[in-house]
């Protein structure tokens, strides 16, 4: 079995966002921010509805550009509020569930690999990516992989996830290869979350560029983590479910609504 060396093993893309980790210099208050991302991020808002209800409702005028540019640029910050947030949850699990869907990047087709926990519907991981092979599978399971202990990965029967399971997990990691309707064990997990993201993602009519695409994936999976209550978790988060319990002034540090 062929087993790449470490330095070989490409990083996952979520690790290479761009933009701004603060808020300082910002012409707009905290709040007015927050709440136009939460309506881009939880809803399918355009960013002119955006602009429209903030001028309505808060008597705030702001253009529909720089609401655009803030559901970019701010990506670094909040995947760093979850690299501080994600040492409280807890990911040891039964199973994690992997896949991949297509989005499209100025017409082009791109891969966007997703790993779930099964116990929180908690995404764990992402990896965006032009190809469909098994280097992207070691990139994604590579970035997750010291999140927690798992007992199986559970995947489609595409083989790119065969030998990075067992090179990156180990062998005590059960693989779990389904096909749809024909195994006791299914990946509709993940597959009902990929229709949670295509219907945002439609909303967007597909991406411009690499940077933008894979920023606006890390804030949207940062919303749906920590922000969006979920209904089939008895109205909690993925990140409550995982443990995840703040006082107030945590709620308010980590710009979590209560």
């Amino acid at each position: 079995m062929f087993v790449p060396k470490p330095n070989n093993i490409l990083p996952a893309s979520m690790s290479k966002l761009v933009g701004k980790n603060d808020f300082k210099r910002m012409r707009y208050p905290v709040h007015i921010i927050i709440t136009a991302l939460s309506m881009f991020y939880l809803g399918k808002n355009s960013f002119r509805n955006i602009a429209l209800i903030l001028r309505v409702a808060h008597n705030v005028k702001v253009s529909h550009t720089t609401i655009s540019n803030w559901c970019k640029k701010f990506a670094p910050f909040f995947n760093n509020l979850s690299l501080e947030l994600i040492p409280m949850l807890d990911f040891n699990s039964d199973e994690w569930h992997a896949d991949e869907t297509v989005i499209k990047i100025n017409g082009q087709k791109y891969y966007i690999w997703f790993i779930i926990d099964s116990e929180t519907r908690f995404v764990l991981g992402f990896h965006l990516s032009p190809y469909r092979d098994s280097s992207q599978a070691f990139a994604l399971l590579n970035s997750v992989k010291d999140l927690g202990t798992v007992n199986a990965i559970v995947s489609d029967r595409y083989s790119a996830y065969k030998v990075p399971v067992k090179s990156v997990l180990g062998s005590s990691v059960k693989h779990i290869r389904v096909e749809s309707f024909k195994d006791d064990v299914s990946n509709n997990l993940i597959e009902s979350f990929h229709h949670q993201f295509k219907a945002w993602y439609k909303t967007k009519q597909g991406f411009n560029s690499f940077e933008s695409a894979n920023n606006l994936i890390s804030m949207f999976i940062f919303f749906y983590n920590f922000v969006r209550p979920h209904s089939s978790l008895n109205g909690l988060t993925p990140a409550q479910v995982a443990g995840l319990n703040l006082t107030e002034r945590e709620k308010k540090k980590y710009l979590l609504v209560a």
